[in-house]
């Protein structure tokens, strides 16, 4: 990234350029060796090429939308919970999502995620 964030920016700015559907401003959020993970649990992505990967096509959703809940701040560990607007299967819904990222040297190195129940609303 060419600016400096406090930690807690680059995760506001990361999340922008998630709602922005731009892959390349949210992965330069990331370092290039950064890795995801379910909470506790699997490795998601690691590195830049998996991880837009797997965000590319979430980014082609015309609804997707993330909204900020609550952000905590530990130093480098930032939290937030969102509730996310996805256009699933089985219909347009909303998500909770957990997210708890590490940040070091500017960028995120690790992300946790874990996920509430799918809402799909109503027709």
């Amino acid at each position: 990234m060419s600016k400096t964030f406090t930690p807690a920016a680059l995760i506001q700015h990361q999340l922008d350029m998630y709602n922005a559907k731009d892959v390349d401003g949210w992965l330069a959020c990331y370092a290039v060796d950064a890795q995801q993970y379910t909470l506790h649990g699997d490795l998601l992505a690691s590195g830049h090429a998996d991880m837009r990967a797997r965000i590319s096509s979430r980014f082609t959703e015309p609804d997707l939308h993330a909204r900020l809940l609550n952000r905590s701040v530990m130093g480098n560990i930032i939290v937030d919970l969102e509730l996310i607007t996805r256009n699933f299967p089985e219909g347009k819904g909303s998500i909770e999502m957990l997210c708890i990222y590490e940040v070091l040297d500017g960028l995120i190195h690790k992300a946790s995620f874990a996920l509430g129940e799918k809402c799909i609303a109503a027709k």
